[in-house]
């Protein structure tokens, strides 16, 4: 049996297809919102700790990755992370932004649960003067264009309506359901996809790179990859390197893998001079103590017998200190791989933003079908870029819907 027909019909349930239908809904439209999940939102609930970080103070087009790095100007501009604050705040949500050494992340944080996002998204959708008709549990059998719009067949009916948006985002976190599935309708309706890969990921590194007894050991570092550079902490983990820099620079070396990762475990430090002045005051010191004033203990002892540097200061040419400071202020690393889709927050490429208008999200050669959100080649990086894309995005599609 064939339901009355909705205005428009939007295939998943997370921050963009909920932003989106509120939007739209807000606007006088009927929405039917279907996902395969027994409950909405569900990376917003996991995501920050499970206190959602939501968006970032200093975001802008230059914090995402795509093919059309301009892409993401319009509708960044459109909705901007100041929009969806006040939203916040209209919500009687309390927030608060985390620092780094005092020093501004603009990573904004709720203070109390993600939960309130999800309940705030789901208020938006009641607002009216449209509605919202969420459907939850549903697994989508087949998706058709028809002479009026598109027809979508699930396990609980058939459903047609004159707009189509995609909005169930790319396969990272696949134990929460997560799929290449609108990859695949893009395909099936002719649009050009551009290859998924894991992004903001763990890095893997040879077995012969690591020294097992540094997993564990945190440590600030600067990650290097072509003219991208990010400060922040990083961890030493059983197969590889993770933390926040990691994380931040394993997308640019998945668009260009061939290039090595080069890694500052001392930034801002001129490490030789400490070194040759560590020798001058203290030559009875061992090496591995003149490391450790900057570097994590264990990390120290390990760059110390890697170096041969046992015994005294006074004993060590400056050529040995000359490089260790080298390796430690750049090492140079190549991944054997990623962790992939089971530890990545998102997913790197996506519907190629060549097919879409970048004011509507409306595909150019198929009318009435719109794309957002991670389901898009337009990749934000650590620290609620995402989610602000999720809501830029929705808003520019729900906006004219």
């Amino acid at each position: 049996m064939t339901t009355a027909p909705y205005d428009l019909i939007i295939l998943g349930a997370g921050g963009a297809g909920l932003f989106c239908a509120g939007v739209a809904a807000q606007r006088g439209r009927r929405v039917l919102l279907l996902d395969h999940a027994a409950s909405p939102g569900e990376k917003i609930r996991i995501s920050g700790g499970g206190r959602c970080n939501f968006t970032n103070l200093h975001c802008g087009p230059d914090d995402f990755l795509s093919g059309n790095p301009h892409f993401a100007k319009s509708a960044l501009k459109r909705y901007s992370q100041h929009d969806f604050i006040a939203l916040v705040e209209s919500h009687g949500i309390a927030w608060h932004e985390k620092t780094q050494s005092g020093m501004s992340l603009g990573q904004l944080f709720c203070d109390g649960s993600s939960k309130q996002i999800i309940a705030m998204l789901l208020a938006e959708c009641r607002k009216g003067p449209g509605d919202v008709d969420l459907r939850l549990s549903t697994r989508i059998t087949d998706v058709a264009k028809t002479g009026s719009g598109f027809r979508v067949e699930t396990d609980g009916g058939r459903f047609e309506a004159a707009k189509l948006v995609i909005a169930t985002g790319g396969p990272s976190i696949p134990k929460m359901g997560a799929s290449g599935f609108a990859y695949d309708l893009a395909k099936r309706f002719g649009l050009n996809v551009i290859a998924p890969k894991p992004a903001l990921v763990p890095l893997l590194l040879p077995p012969d790179a690591l020294n097992p007894p540094l997993a564990g050991v945190s440590t600030l570092c600067t990650a290097a990859h072509g003219r991208r550079k990010f400060t922040e902490a990083m961890l030493f983990t059983h197969r590889g390197l993770s933390g926040p820099a990691i994380l931040q620079i394993s997308s640019y070396w998945q668009r260009a893998s061939d290039q090595p990762v080069t890694l500052d475990l001392a930034p801002g430090l001129d490490l030789l001079a400490e070194l040759k002045s560590a020798k001058a005051a203290h030559p009875k010191q061992d090496l591995a103590t003149a490391l450790a004033r900057h570097l994590p203990a264990r990390l120290a002892a390990d760059l110390a017998g890697r170096h041969g540097g046992g015994g005294r200061m006074a004993d060590l040419p400056d050529a040995l200190l000359a490089r260790v400071a080298a390796n430690v202020k750049q090492w140079r690393i190549q991944p054997s791989g990623t962790e992939g889709y089971a530890r990545a927050e998102v997913t790197l490429g996506g519907i190629d933003t060549a097919e879409l208008s970048s004011q509507t999200m409306e595909a150019k050669a198929v009318p009435g079908l719109y794309a957002i959100g991670e389901a898009v080649d337009v990749t934000g990086h650590l620290g609620g870029f995402n989610f602000q894309w999720a809501w830029s995005s929705g808003y520019a599609a729900g906006i004219v819907l």
